[in-house]
């Protein structure tokens, strides 16, 4: 993949991590702010001052996510981004590491 494809991919997940986050939000699943800067989108949890973070990096072709249990990369297998260490998919590990920072 060359690195402009992988900057749209990137970029696409970003914004879908965001508005599901958003969408959480207003469902009053989770008390969330939502940040963006470039190739780095920022979930904070109010309630219990927290955060998730979720990036680019486009030298690698990978997604990173760091939050309170650990850091994550992510490259895309042509449908899914996939952890490069245990093979869980990047939305299944958010939603999971949403829900132990929510409460």
């Amino acid at each position: 993949m060359t690195e402009s494809e992988f900057l749209v991919l990137a970029d696409t997940c970003l914004r879908q991590v965001e508005e599901l986050f958003e969408q959480a939000f207003e469902n009053d699943e989770y008390d969330v702010e939502c940040s963006r800067s470039g190739n780095v989108l920022t979930v904070e949890f109010i309630d219990t001052n927290s955060k998730i973070i979720i990036n680019s990096q486009a030298p690698m072709q990978e997604m990173w996510v760091a939050a309170r249990s650990g850091g994550f990369h992510y490259k895309y297998d042509g449908q899914h981004w996939l952890n490069t260490r245990d093979g869980s998919e990047l939305f299944a590990t958010l939603s999971r590491v949403a829900q132990e920072q929510g409460r």
